[in-house]
């Protein structure tokens, strides 16, 4: 029994504070930093291009999405509509998702774009007005081409680039969960990623070997929400294939901020009610085995990775920014964006051990490394772990999968993407941007001079 394995990566990277996306790159070039990022809203931002700052909110799993005229690349990525017209996108316009095939494969990959919420109906015009792209379709391409994970590119993408490729558009607003129509908006990401399923099943999906359920931020959430009915939903298809899981920057922990119970403005309710209140309104679902460790009304806590991971029979890949920077904004906290308060300040320190703790249990792309290892490459050794155990052969030595930064500060490992100072654009050190956020060394506890060795170690861009 697969599910029994409790087979699980971790590659969580110190203190990176530019949490979302970081990096993007084509063949033959060198990887770079992604910096520029739209507001969703109060918590979230999502990165213009859709990778996650590393993602939406979030990412070392950089997706893509130039779009390229029909017919002029061969390895792009060709947009298909639904069959079922009765799924739709939140304002009725059809839903779908963009297929690149490799014939001969029977790997497959399907990566849940993310991109927050809405939860009330103020919430959602104000989203429709704003991005709609992210609750429509009517301007999607005819192609996408991928970059990191979705690449094509052996150079860019050792692991996956000649699996069939699969990047599912979010435009259901409810972080993947979503089953109903209300306010005159559809919520169907649960649904979508049903009928994909379906679709994708005669194209070859049927005789996988492997699928691979991938996702930043929201698109990470919506993996652990549907990662168990997308085996389920394999399986009575007939396919054999082992469906595996890969959560990019979709692990998050609850506000610590107080808020008001009701959070009658947008700007006031913190993830958690956005979820909470949003749920009645998508008529979310979430596993059945999480689902029955709480009361009704409480399903909202199964959208936190650390409470939800249990559940799962399904072995799961976690990427983790420790300092994410929409982990932050949740507290009100803008690296760079203003003066920090005594208790905002604590609660960056704490923060990378609280994420350390929360992935206690769980047993960029190229440029990004914790402990010398890329995520490439403990990707790479995650998959033969999995198939050694599946074909009872001992795991290989030497090819580590579990791996957890050691420092205690942001930007501490050197290859964290520099720091950027957003209004002038010039790179800065952790301890200018500190200092700019109004940054006391004496009532933090730091003595100039008997601190002077970490002082000295936050004063380089690379940490």
């Amino acid at each position: 029994d697969i599910g029994a394995l409790w087979l699980v990566g971790v590659w969580a990277l110190c203190l990176c504070v530019s949490c979302l996306s970081p990096y993007h790159w084509r063949c033959g070039t060198s990887p770079h930093g992604v910096s520029s990022a739209v507001d969703l809203g109060p918590h979230l931002s999502y990165e213009g291009k859709s990778g996650r700052k590393s993602d939406l909110y979030g990412g070392t799993i950089k997706l893509a999405a130039s779009s390229k005229p029909a017919g002029q690349q061969t390895d792009d990525m060709r947009l298909h509509f639904l069959k079922n017209n009765q799924v739709t996108c939140n304002d009725g316009t059809a839903a779908g998702f963009y297929l690149k095939e490799s014939k001969g494969s029977r790997r497959w990959l399907l990566f849940l774009e993310g991109g927050w919420c809405c939860h009330s109906k103020e919430t959602c015009n104000f989203r429709y007005q704003n991005i709609p792209r992210l609750m429509s379709s009517s301007g999607w391409p005819q192609t996408k081409r991928g970059t990191g994970i979705l690449s094509s590119c052996a150079e860019e993408n050792p692991h996956w680039h000649n699996a069939n490729i699969v990047f599912i558009p979010y435009c259901s607003s409810d972080v993947w969960s979503g089953t109903s129509k209300n306010f005159c908006y559809a919520f169907m990401g649960s649904m979508i990623i049903r009928e994909v399923i379906k679709d994708l099943a005669p194209k070859g999906m049927k005789q996988a070997k492997v699928v691979m359920l991938s996702g930043t931020s929201a698109g990470g959430i919506g993996v652990m929400l549907n990662i168990e009915r997308v085996a389920s939903q394999l399986s009575q298809l007939g396919a054999e294939a082992q469906v595996r899981g890969l959560v990019d920057s979709g692990w998050f922990l609850e506000s610590k901020r107080q808020r008001s119970p009701d959070c009658p403005e947008a700007i006031s309710c913190s993830p958690e009610d956005s979820i909470r209140i949003g749920l009645r309104m998508w008529n979310g679902v979430v596993p059945d085995r999480c689902r029955q460790l709480y009361r009704k009304g409480e399903e909202w806590q199964c959208f936190f990775g650390h409470k939800l991971y249990a559940t799962l029979s399904s072995p799961v890949f976690i990427v983790q920014w420790l300092f994410d920077e929409e982990q932050l904004k949740v507290e009100n906290i803008y690296m760079g964006g203003q003066s920090l308060s005594e208790e905002q300040w604590q609660y960056i320190q704490n923060l990378g051990n609280e994420v350390k703790n929360s992935l206690r249990h769980i047993t960029n792309w190229l440029s990004f490394q914790v402990r010398g290892i890329s995520l490439s490459r403990a990707l790479y050794c995650w998959d033969r772990s999995l198939e050694a155990t599946r074909n009872n052969r001992t795991p290989a030595k030497g090819c580590p999968f579990h791996l957890v930064d050691t420092c205690q500060w942001p930007q501490c490992n050197p290859t964290c993407p520099v720091l950027v100072d957003r209004s002038t654009q010039q790179e800065l050190t952790l301890l200018q941007m500190l200092v700019a956020m109004g940054l006391d060394l004496q009532k933090v506890g730091l003595d100039p001079q008997a601190d002077a060795h970490f002082l000295a170690s936050i004063v380089s861009t690379g940490g």
